[in-house]
């Protein structure tokens, strides 16, 4: 790793820089080839906080790092430099001597004071390493550091916007997003604060540096965690000055050839300059102590069996009392570190005890937020109950408002019952969740409540049109239409009028009881035209079958015998006018009072096509039944279109064609049978002449092979068809 990372000793402990080193370090590097593709990146923090180590681990470097065996002493002496391993672009490491030393002692700060403006005046991001229960120390923390660092660079140098990353060491289970607020508004805190020359008056904080916040677990502790964390982190120096990476918005970088003079530069200003300061040596002491007490304190209140009652019981259940119990253990706690705080700084003291405060309610909120929950099922699922039976007794709209409103008030008093003294966590977000849940219980219920009693009323409906309008359908005339809207105009007035009252208990607005009523109504015309539809399908069947009827029966229903004296032909055509008749009903669907020439179109293009000429309409291009929609008529009205009932006819007229010529057939066989007294003529010469001696004559007529036919007159006779006597 030695001859990887080239670590070198850039200022030694007593400020000499050293130019030969560097130098050196540079042509290993091989540095001066970079151009402007490279990073510089420093730490800085506390003596003995684990600086060398992180960056070991980060960078793959070879910083000398404590032997934590030996005691806590200073490890780092001065400024080293070394270069990252495996990191794209080329990344120079700077490791800092630790703040707070014992060997330099509390007066010999200037060196710290010096080293922490170096490295943000060359580095392109800085690393503050701290202890999380460092946040909100001034010491620790490094605050009065930088405020004091802030002001000089100002004054030193121009904004070259540095980032720093704030590393928290051994995070605890705070969560960072509750840490990394507080330490940014101290940073901004410290800026604000910071006296300004006047070139920088209105300079923000955002100028000169990015803040950034990322936590580590321990390293002695959570060896493996600690190590994948940084991995993660490690991963974020890659490419760090491309747009969007840590140093992405970095100004005023030098070229890699010019490092060595203008890091001289640097050092030989910040040396010279006299002015720089520590907070006072009290303010850190109580800083330091004020914290110790407040973490025992912490820990005093999370070993406290009381609480540890409390904080189980509430994962199950609402717990009576939990706000009183909690309110009595956090006063104690608080009076506790009063007395032992009393006698340190009291800004530092008040601070701290702020901290404190903060500290412990967010111990107690989860289960605090637990309960809460709890108290919210709980009244939820008591409204549901209530709910229930109150509608057995009283109307929707009524049992649904008594009910909230009573239910409501039980969550009140239990949320006064869970409030703590020394806090006032606002509850309106969860009784906003139980208001919406009761309002979606309530409409889940009115939904199916109302979807029953519409459901009723339209099976009623469909029951009271369903079978008269099929037997209206069936018996199909001019009166069918006028009867089906007036049917179904009864039936729907009678279900509406059912409906509105069987819904008047919901209390429903003006255009949702519309729109059921409006709905209703549909409903009885679609099951009108569903049933036309289902009735057109069977048309063919039923025009054969009116057919047949009028064909075969006479006016007083009775089997025609076919004697001869019927005339077929005009039979005929009032049984197919008649079926013609049903398929202009049945061809589209009449519930408004339009009129149409449906009947008039079929009868002059069916019925009345039986002149010589016109039997075969189809090939004529004013075939009006060459079309596929109806005049006048929609075509989602239309249930049989021209062209179709055109097909119909045909296939009509040539499957009754045979129960035609079948009766002429039977006509003319009874025709034939009723002949079978001789002809007139026979009569009147066996009435003269006497039976012997007209067959004297007929036998001589046929011995003589005379014709057959024998004339009188007018009269011929065949005496073939006679031959029978």
């Amino acid at each position: 790793m030695a001859d990887a990372c080239f670590s070198t000793q850039l200022i030694d402990g007593d400020g000499v820089f050293n130019v030969t080193g560097l130098e050196n370090f540079m042509k290993e590097v091989r540095l001066a080839e970079c151009g402007l593709s490279y990073a510089v990146v420093s730490i800085m923090g506390p003596q003995s906080s684990g600086k060398s180590t992180l960056l070991n681990h980060l960078f793959r470097t070879n910083f000398r790092e404590m032997d934590a065996f030996k005691g806590r002493s200073q490890t780092t002496k001065g400024i080293w430099l070394a270069k990252a391993q495996n990191i794209e672009p080329c990344t120079l490491v700077m490791d800092l001597e630790g703040t707070d030393g014992r060997e330099r002692g509390e007066d010999d700060t200037a060196f710290e004071k010096q080293s922490a403006l170096f490295a943000l005046a060359v580095s392109d991001i800085v690393l503050i390493n701290m202890w999380c229960h460092d946040i909100g120390r001034e010491q620790a923390a490094n605050k009065p550091l930088l405020k004091t660092v802030f002001q000089v660079m100002m004054r030193l140098f121009s904004p070259r916007k540095t980032t720093l990353l704030f590393v928290i060491r051994d995070k605890s289970r705070t969560p960072l997003e509750n840490l990394e607020p507080i330490l940014r508004e101290d940073i901004q805190k410290i800026w604000d604060g910071v006296p300004k020359p006047h070139a920088h008056k209105e300079t923000p904080l955002s100028e000169f540096f990015n803040v950034q916040v990322v936590g580590l677990s321990s390293y002695e502790e959570k060896e493996e965690l600690f190590k994948e964390q940084v991995s993660d982190l490690r991963d974020r120096f890659q490419h760090s000055i491309a747009p969007g990476g840590l140093a992405g918005d970095r100004r005023g970088v030098v070229p890699a050839s010019g490092f060595s003079f203008s890091s001289q530069q640097f050092w030989k200003v910040i040396k010279e300059n006299k002015d720089l300061d520590l907070p006072a040596h009290k303010v850190m002491v109580a800083t330091v102590r004020c914290e110790e007490i407040g973490n025992e304190k912490i820990a005093s209140f999370t070993a406290d069996e009381e609480w540890q009652q409390l904080e189980e019981a509430v994962q199950h259940d609402y717990c009576p009392g939990f706000g009183k119990k909690i309110s009595s253990l956090l006063d104690r706690c608080l009076s506790e570190y009063d007395m032992e705080a009393i006698y340190f700084d009291e800004g530092v003291r008040s601070s701290k005890r702020q901290q404190l405060e903060s500290k412990l309610l967010q111990l107690v909120n989860p289960a605090y937020q637990s309960l809460m929950g709890h108290l919210r099922t709980r009244t939820l699922e008591g409204f549901k109950e209530s709910f229930d039976k109150a509608l057995e007794k009283e109307g929707f709209a009524a049992a649904a408002r008594d009910c909230t409103h009573t239910f409501l008030e039980k969550f009140d008093k239990g949320s006064e019952d869970a409030a703590i003294q020394q806090v006032n966590w606002d509850t309106s977000k969860v009784k906003d969740k139980l208001k919406r849940d009761i309002e979606g219980h309530v409409a889940s219920v009115r939904a199916t409540k109302l979807s029953e009693v519409c459901a009723k009323y339209e099976a009623q409906l469909t029951k009271a049109l369903a079978e008269p309008v099929e037997a209206l359908l069936d018996s199909a005339s001019e009166d069918t239409w006028p009867a089906i809207r007036k049917l179904l105009q009864r039936e729907t007035k009678a279900a509406v009028l059912g409906l509105e009252s069987a819904v008047s208990s919901f209390e429903l607005d003006e255009s949702t009881e519309k729109e059921l009523l409006a709905k209703l109504e549909k409903h009885g015309k679609s099951v009108v035209e569903s049933k036309a539809k289902e009735e057109a399908g069977r048309v063919l069947i039923r025009m054969k079958d009116r057919f047949s009827t009028l064909f075969s029966r006479d006016a007083d229903s009775m089997p025609r015998v076919w004697t001869g004296k019927e005339d077929i032909k005009a039979i005929t055509k009032t049984a197919r006018s008649a079926s013609m008749k049903l398929l202009s009903t049945m061809a589209a669907i009449r519930l408004e009072e339009d009129g149409d020439n449906i009947e008039n179109t079929l009868s002059l293009a069916l019925v009345d096509t039986s002149r010589p000429g016109t039997t075969d309409r189809s090939i004529q291009s004013s075939d009006p039944l060459a079309s596929s929609s109806w005049e006048t008529v929609p075509e989602e009205k239309t249930l049989i279109t021209p062209v179709r009932c055109k097909n119909l006819w045909r296939q009509f007229k040539a499957e009754t064609e045979y129960t035609v010529t079948q009766a002429i057939a039977a006509q003319e066989a009874n025709k034939r049978n009723n002949n079978w007294l001789p002809p007139p003529w026979a009569l009147a010469a066996m009435a003269i002449l006497g039976f012997n001696e007209f067959m004297t004559l007929l036998r001589y007529l046929l011995s003589a092979e005379t014709s057959t036919t024998i004339s009188f007159g007018i009269f011929t006779f065949d005496l073939c068809n006679f031959f029978f006597i």
